[in-house]
């Protein structure tokens, strides 16, 4: 039996050391990002609230290998956020700002938490109970995913606001990104509150479908390459 030379050992541990792994959690976020605008495709046009029987069984049903792999890729993507929050929260750490930091890692967890649970009700509906002919309780479950959608808003909204005043308060970032970071906090707030039975505010709305969703995006890439500048200072990765 062999074992590995020391020179290779020590190689080996250069090429995936510090410096490797805080290329790779760097970028989680852009990951994020592209993995989320390609899942959305993949995933669709859901159902509104109170979604005709047809329409849910016609989604949930006939798209059901496409929702699961939606899915599949979806939870893999959140770990990218994660991922993703974790760099951050070492950054703040880093600048002093421990405090702003725990604050990403726990909103961070929130959201993945809530997204995971809407990534598992979207699976169960289209691995079998949109077919089983329960059509109350498909509905519901399709109005549940709904309702999870606009409960995001608050840990997405605090996250946001983690990222801005922590790297504000560090100064690694301008008042005039610092102010867009803020706005970006209100409109994650107010993302909570779309509760109306239709049109733009409501739970299916355009709000939460597409300006929720890109405004995380938006805070991803900019708070991404605020990561990219910033010297790497931690050997505890």
């Amino acid at each position: 039996m062999t074992s590995a030379s020391p020179a290779a050992a020590t190689s080996s541990a250069s090429m995936y050391g510090r410096a490797f792994w805080e290329r790779l959690w760097r970028t989680a976020g852009i990951q994020f990002v592209v993995f989320f605008i390609i899942t959305s495709l993949i995933y669709g046009y859901q159902p509104t609230v109170g979604a005709s029987t047809d329409a849910l069984v016609a989604f949930y049903g006939g798209n059901r290998t496409r929702i699961l792999i939606a899915a599949a890729l979806s939870g893999l993507n959140l770990l990218n956020l994660l991922w993703f929050a974790a760099a951050l929260r070492t950054t703040l750490a880093d600048a002093g700002q421990d405090g702003w930091g725990a604050a990403a890692t726990a909103s961070s967890a929130a959201f993945g938490a809530l997204s995971f649970l809407a990534l598992a009700v979207s699976a169960a509906l289209a691995y079998s109970i949109a077919g089983s002919g329960n059509q109350t309780l498909t509905s519901a479950l399709n109005d549940f995913s709904w309702a999870l959608a606009v409960l995001t808003s608050f840990p997405r909204a605090m996250l946001i606001m983690s990222g801005a005043f922590g790297l504000w308060r560090a100064g690694l970032i301008s008042n005039a990104v610092f102010g867009a970071g803020v706005a970006g906090v209100v409109l994650g707030v107010l993302g909570g509150t779309t509760w109306m039975s239709g049109g733009f505010w409501a739970p299916h709305g355009a709000f939460t479908r597409f300006v929720s969703p890109i405004l995380l995006l938006v805070w991803v890439v900019g708070v991404s390459r605020v990561l990219f500048r910033s010297p790497a200072t931690r050997a505890a990765w």
